[in-house]
């Protein structure tokens, strides 16, 4: 079931990126100075972006249902992993608002780790081209937040997935899937906790680029924009290496260095989070 929820999370994220995409096509808003303002679209971008909007409304509802009904047939318990502390989502006869709440929760945790990622390759910018077309898509979906200066787009994890928590705590006390905090600390520690745990989303996209990275070394896949953007972004993750002697020839092991580092601290980044939570209120 946990990856049936990932796919379906996968697929919601798809919806989601092309319900934002709809204000970036340059034949949504033409302008007679361009080529594209000569052309006009058959349909009204605003109708589809409420298809969308239902479509990915649809998914999550519906596989509220499906959960709701596998987990009072089968007795499943939906989880999810929040890093510092796992949330249980009990499943009968009468807890559908529960099941909902995962299905939601879930969508959002995948969306949080995805921008999160973002605002990684946004730091990448001063060592990759400005006219990368993979560094101007995830500048156009960050928006505005691409321009902040770098400190506070650095701490932009930690206040959204804290502000979340603070903001969700009194449902899920509510609903018995937590106990209720002892005071008004004990809640900003949880927060300060669970911000945290949304930085450990970047060891995906560190492992997935430095793993396309050393591919990509050894095979020639072409010339293609994607990679030369992947060989560039791999050479600024790896950039605290350089100074080790980790060539060999014509073999690099800083990719395969990198790899094991960020799995390495991703592991202790999550036990030290969870022993932490266990300790509160400190």
């Amino acid at each position: 079931m946990d990856l049936i929820d990932f796919l379906l999370n996968l697929a919601g994220l798809l919806l989601w990126l092309n319900w934002l995409s709809v204000r970036f096509d340059p034949l949504a808003r033409p302008t007679a100075a361009t080529l594209a303002g000569t052309l006009r679209k058959a349909g009204h971008p605003r109708g589809r972006r409420w298809r969308l909007a239902l479509a990915l409304g649809g998914l999550l509802l519906g596989r509220t249902l499906l959960y709701w009904h596998i987990g009072t047939a089968v007795n499943w318990f939906p989880s999810l992993r929040l890093v510092a502390i796992t949330l249980s989502f009990p499943c009968d006869f009468y807890s559908f608002d529960r099941v909902l709440l995962f299905s939601g929760l879930s969508f959002v945790v995948m969306l949080v780790a995805f921008y999160s990622g973002l605002l990684l390759l946004s730091f990448l910018r001063e060592r990759t081209p400005e006219g990368d077309p993979f560094l101007r898509l995830a500048r156009a979906h960050l928006g505005w937040v691409a321009r902040w200066p770098w400190p506070l787009r650095l701490i932009l994890p930690l206040l959204v997935a804290g502000g979340l928590w603070l903001a969700l705590q009194p449902l899920l006390t509510t609903l018995a899937i937590l106990p209720r905090p002892v005071s008004g600390p004990h809640r900003l520690e949880q927060a300060l906790l669970i911000g945290l745990g949304a930085y450990l989303a970047w060891k995906y996209f560190i492992a997935g680029l430095l793993t396309l990275h050393i591919v990509n070394s050894y095979v020639f896949l072409g010339n293609h924009a994607f990679w030369n953007f992947v060989t560039v972004a791999a050479h600024g993750l790896l950039r605290p290496l350089q100074r080790l002697p980790l060539r060999m020839g014509r073999v690099d092991f800083a990719p395969v260095l990198g790899l094991a580092l960020v799995f390495v601290l991703a592991e202790f980044g999550s036990r030290g989070l969870t022993q932490l939570y266990a300790r509160l209120p400190w």
